[in-house]
């Protein structure tokens, strides 16, 4: 069984910064790809960022240059760095892990409200 948890999200205004955290515990099977996925009110789970154990990344393009994805295995734990926070991304952010035998897990989101 695998547990996430996710923090720092937060009020802040356009153009200012978060970093958020994902803390992953229990066994995916050894070192697995990490993403974030935000849910607008009214809206579906909408991918943000993906990071693999060796540190590819992959951004969804409403948010390249802006927000960046990283890691620290020793610490189970993923970032996801936003910058130039626009009203737009307000949202609750989710982090998500795929284990071994392809069962994904998700933390239980962490609110970011950008206002202008």
């Amino acid at each position: 069984q695998v547990q996430l948890v996710e923090s720092g999200g937060g009020l802040v205004q356009a153009g200012g910064s978060l970093r958020l955290s994902c803390a992953a515990s229990g066994s995916t099977g050894g070192i697995r790809p990490i993403s974030w996925y935000l849910q607008a009110p009214g809206e579906q789970r909408a991918f943000v960022a993906w990071i693999t154990a060796d540190g590819t990344t992959n951004y969804a393009d409403s948010v390249k240059g802006r927000f960046t994805i990283s890691r620290d295995n020793g610490k189970n734990t993923a970032y996801l760095q936003m910058n130039s926070l626009k009203a737009e991304d307000t949202a609750v952010y989710y982090c998500r892990i795929t284990d071994l035998y392809g069962r994904t897990y998700w933390g239980q989101g962490t609110q970011v409200t950008v206002s202008s």
